[in-house]
């Protein structure tokens, strides 16, 4: 795992946690990011145990109990691809603030920078679509609603802002590009800072 005493100077790179429910895209925007930033993907997926995805395939929610140590992996997956200038991206659902708080305390200083939240949501009739027409997932649209159900959205000490899904992919990553730099203007560079709102936390 990098450590920035690796190279006798602080880590500059952020980390970027897209979040949400099942079915609102994080997965996709995560890479897409991550492309548009030269940085990492860390897919919170790849880190649910082989009972876990087949309690979630069977409709069955997680405890938070039971997702503790998948939380945890994702973290140490993240600061495995830590590297000076190189922000990380992870698609992790982070519902709950506790769930927040759990990463916030493995993803700060002094392995990055700072860390933000992308909270992405959109109609429940979309997501639903999405969810209906994968067949390639372990979680489908049995899950949905006891996701939204848990869901707490961003509190205003949380670093972090909501996008609307309804746009295409592309047009959600600029957006995110624009808030990113209203958090970290010195990370995502004065272009992507031009037409960001005048706001720390908040909805687009």
């Amino acid at each position: 795992m990098y450590h920035p005493s690796d190279t006798g100077r602080a880590v500059s790179a952020r980390c970027v946690v897209i979040m949400g429910v099942c079915g609102a895209g994080k997965s996709r925007l995560a890479e897409a990011l991550a492309r548009r930033l030269d940085g990492a993907c860390v897919e919170g997926d790849d880190f649910h145990s082989a009972g876990a995805k087949s309690r979630m395939a069977a409709g069955q929610a997680l405890s938070d109990a039971e997702r503790e140590p998948w939380l945890d992996a994702i973290a140490a997956a993240a600061c495995a691809a830590a590297r000076p200038a190189r922000d990380v991206v992870i698609a992790c659902s982070a519902l709950r603030r506790s769930y927040r708080d759990r990463l916030r305390s493995r993803l700060g200083p002094p392995i990055f920078a700072s860390l933000a939240f992308v909270h992405l949501t959109g109609p429940r009739a979309l997501v639903a679509a999405r969810l209906a027409a994968r067949d390639d997932h372990f979680v489908g649209e049995s899950l949905l609603d006891s996701q939204l159900a848990i869901l707490e959205p961003l509190s205003p000490d949380e670093a972090g802002f909501t996008l609307e899904i309804s746009p295409p992919v592309d047009a959600v990553v600029d957006r995110a590009m624009e808030m990113l730099a209203e958090l970290d203007p010195q990370r995502t560079g004065a272009a992507e800072a031009e037409g960001a709102p005048d706001r720390h936390h908040g909805s687009s």
